[in-house]
């Protein structure tokens, strides 16, 4: 990364601390905790994470750094929307696993087209290696497949199946908030090395995209708190553009 997208980044970052977590963190934070330690003990989860940090590499600003979050984010989910749901605490438990291992393996063929369809055949043989049922590997390779924005969702009368899928794809769009100015975006510069001019020039456009993602979340959890997200990166992005045009590209 260039000597200024290195400044833009410091500059983004400045104005992410301006703003408090989302809520989302505080008002479940006995949950957020419940899925890191299940996260760091877990002995699937751990192989699982073994085996991604192999593959992932920078991954187009979708790398193991992203995963995490999401795998822990959408454990989190999956544990208030199982209780909610009066899910049995083993049946919670084993939901948690499948929806930290769709985290992790959501964007395993990022670079490919029909990331999301291929991602979920990818899924499927490495999840063959595991302590799964059949059921349980397909309710993973399902929210794979549903993860992407904008694409039609999949009828999914199994309401496990519907309950990872959800879950994946609320904690996956969580990231375009804060996250999206903190490490997303400049992993993704640093993969394409795009001119300033052609990186602001389509700066609108991502903006747009945003602020439509924000009526897109689709569990109970997901609808309270994700626009919070959303509306805290709109606010940052809105920031870091006025910066950029008038400090960097006053000469262009």
């Amino acid at each position: 990364m260039d000597a200024v997208y290195l400044k833009i980044r410091e500059i983004a970052r400045d104005i992410v601390a301006r703003y408090p977590q989302p809520d989302f963190y505080a008002d479940h934070a006995s949950e957020v905790a419940e899925s890191q330690q299940f996260y760091r003990t877990d002995r699937s989860i751990g192989q699982l994470r073994r085996t991604m940090a192999d593959r992932l590499g920078n991954n187009l600003g979708h790398g193991l750094g992203h995963v995490e979050k999401v795998a822990i984010d959408a454990g989190t989910l999956v544990i208030i929307e199982s209780r909610l749901a009066g899910h049995a605490e083993p049946r919670v438990r084993r939901n948690l696993l499948l929806a930290q291992c769709a985290g992790l393996l959501h964007d395993i063929c990022r670079k490919e087209p029909s990331h999301a369809e291929k991602g979920a055949e990818m899924a499927r043989r490495i999840l063959n290696a595991y302590p799964l049922a059949p059921e349980e590997i397909g309710c993973v390779c399902t929210a794979i497949r549903n993860h992407e924005a904008f694409t039609r969702l999949e009828d999914l009368p199994v309401q496990r199946a519907r309950l990872i899928s959800d879950c994946l794809y609320d904690a996956d769009k969580f990231r375009w908030g804060p996250d999206n100015f903190t490490h997303t975006l400049w992993d993704m510069v640093d993969s394409s090395n795009p001119s300033l001019k052609t990186f602001v020039d389509h700066y609108p456009t991502g903006m747009a995209v945003l602020k439509k993602i924000r009526k897109t979340f689709r569990s109970q959890t997901g609808r309270r708190y994700g626009p919070q997200f959303i509306d805290i990166g709109i606010a940052i992005g809105e920031a870091l553009y006025e910066v950029i045009l008038t400090q960097f590209m006053t000469d262009s």
